[in-house]
């Protein structure tokens, strides 16, 4: 599926044009012509377009620069003009994904008006079209995250509707993504059912996570325990987690029994490069201008199941000795072992990021080629990356773990979090991790339903960081001045031994849980108006 879905879906994507209304993004008139429309293989050509314009390793990445699990040192990026609290109607980062998201629905409404007409199997175009309204029902989804009530259509508009059109309520919009995820099931295979070439296809695990993550961000605990309940039973394809943390993040384990979706790159043919701007420079990266923060590195426990706060084996002296292994696998630190994690074929290779080793990869203050924080990203290096690190290595979108994780919170917000629950969830997820110390290990029955929470969600942290949903949950959890009000800090290379001391990051419950309708949309659609609470019109 990797070669068969993305090799035309390259040559497709350039030929999309941008209108001048986001929501008029379409494809050339080749590929709305009826005349275009006279094999599945040319639906299967346009269904691979709807796949590129989901999802993609920028967007995971930019996702991150949205929360407090990496800073970027290397320019005033747009993330980090909102974390500032500096951002406004006119921030491109607010126009440009409003076009990309709309450009896609774009193309899943062109498919859905044609794929009836083509010569194919009912069972076929209904695949295809089930596949079609998940990617529609994710793009939404995104859509209402971002900006709450939305402009919400489900057929090809002209230009003159995008541009009158009005904001639907968020509430609308939802209960369409949670019909239609119900409705495509029945059209959708199995994890099971799939060939090898078929890898990376939707399936119905699929859509009962896409379920269960819209119900978590409305924080409907009862549907969240259904949908993952289902995914956990076995009933929609075979799912358990990979024996490897690391492993699951290196190309020869793709497709493993954890991943339920992702998002495939072909070396040589689609690559992603964002590991040149966050790898270590002695690794031939090149300005690291994204790099993990201290709060990221300190949300990881030790070995006797501990925060560093409670913890009596915590040494400052030795910060990242007795830690949980999912530390050694997300970030490279000070003293890493490069040679014994990545296992590229090196020897003895360490690497060092205290300046006082003066070494290429050592903190040389902000605005240094360095890291700015004193950290490099571990997680999704790809050894086998080619010049410039163009990676080939898939994204994973959806993976099992979440599940557990998503069930177990479901099941502690309802009063439910039992031995039993813990030992299907979190018990399997630190044992895969490495931990072996039964504090670690074994079910806090003396916690209350508060300080589980907490432990859930460090746990959710560390399982999950540098995977894009951070900001997502910091949004949910309605935590964002918890986590994104104050300084963020790097290592303890500051003065006199203090911590980086970063940007004041500043969060206001009243306007930063939703971005600002873009500026030009608004000024071609008065309809799109009032704006969002804190934004000017």
């Amino acid at each position: 599926m990797k070669k068969i879905k993305y090799l035309i879906t390259c040559f497709i994507a350039v030929f999309i044009l941008a209108g001048c209304n986001g929501m008029d993004n379409e494809p050339t008139n080749s590929y709305t012509n009826k005349s275009f429309w006279t094999s599945i293989d040319k639906a299967q050509y346009m269904l691979n377009m709807a796949y590129n314009q989901l999802y993609s390793a920028g967007k995971m990445w930019q996702d991150e620069a949205l929360s407090d699990n990496v800073f970027q040192g290397r320019g005033f990026t747009d993330q980090r003009t909102i974390r500032n609290g500096i951002a406004d109607p006119a921030t491109s980062i607010f126009a440009n994904e409003w076009s990309n998201l709309y450009g896609g629905i774009k193309t899943t409404h062109v498919i859905l008006e044609n794929i009836d007409n083509l010569d194919a199997t009912e069972a076929v175009k209904n695949n295809m079209k089930a596949q079609a309204r998940f990617i529609r029902a994710s793009l939404f989804f995104r859509l209402t995250n971002f900006y709450g009530d939305i402009p919400f259509f489900t057929k090809d508009i002209t230009l003159e509707e995008a541009n009158t059109i009005s904001r639907t309520p968020r509430t609308k919009v939802i209960e369409f993504i949670h019909q239609e995820l119900d409705d495509i099931m029945q059209y959708l295979p199995t994890r099971d059912q799939l060939s090898v070439e078929e890898n990376g296809k939707i399936t119905q695990a699929a859509a009962l996570m896409l379920q269960a993550r819209v119900y978590l961000y409305d924080n409907d605990w009862a549907n969240v325990e259904k949908y993952t309940g289902q995914i956990m039973d076995g009933s929609h394809g075979t799912y358990k987690l990979f024996p490897s943390f690391s492993g699951l993040f290196e190309s020869e384990n793709e497709y493993n029994s954890e991943v339920i979706m992702d998002c495939a790159y072909v070396p040589s043919t689609r690559t992603w490069g964002e590991m040149n701007d966050m790898a270590p420079l002695s690794k031939d990266a090149r300005v690291i201008s994204t790099a993990p923060t201290q709060e990221l590195v300190d949300n990881f426990i030790t070995l006797d199941g501990d925060p560093i706060s409670s913890s009596k084996t915590y040494n400052e002296a030795r910060p990242y000795v007795n830690r949980d292994p999912r530390l050694t696998g997300t970030v490279i630190y000070d003293g890493y072992d490069w040679s014994g994690n990545i296992k590229d074929g090196s020897v003895g290779e360490i690497i060092y990021t205290n300046p006082k080793k003066n070494t290429p990869d050592g903190y040389k203050g902000l605005t240094g080629n360095s890291s700015a924080t004193g950290y490099y990203v571990r997680k999704y290096y790809d050894k086998h990356h080619e010049a410039g690190m163009a990676s080939g290595l898939n994204i994973i979108t959806m993976r099992y773990a979440d599940v557990l994780l998503m069930y177990a919170e479901a099941m502690n917000e309802q009063g439910k979090m039992t031995a039993e629950v813990w030992n299907k969830t979190i018990r399997p997820i630190r044992e895969r991790a490495g931990f072996t110390k039964p504090k670690a290990l074994n079910f806090p029955a003396e916690q209350s339903q508060t300080e589980m929470r907490q432990t859930l969600r460090i746990e959710r942290r560390s399982e999950l960081a540098l995977e894009g949903l951070r900001w997502f949950d910091i949004k949910r959890w309605k935590a964002g001045t918890e986590y994104l009000n104050g300084y963020m800090h790097g290592a303890r290379y500051g003065t006199n031994n203090t911590y980086i001391r970063l940007d004041n990051y500043q969060f206001l419950d009243a306007r930063d849980y939703l971005w600002s309708v873009p500026q030009s949309q608004m000024d071609i659609n008065p309809n799109l108006k009032p704006n969002n609470p804190g934004y000017a019109n």
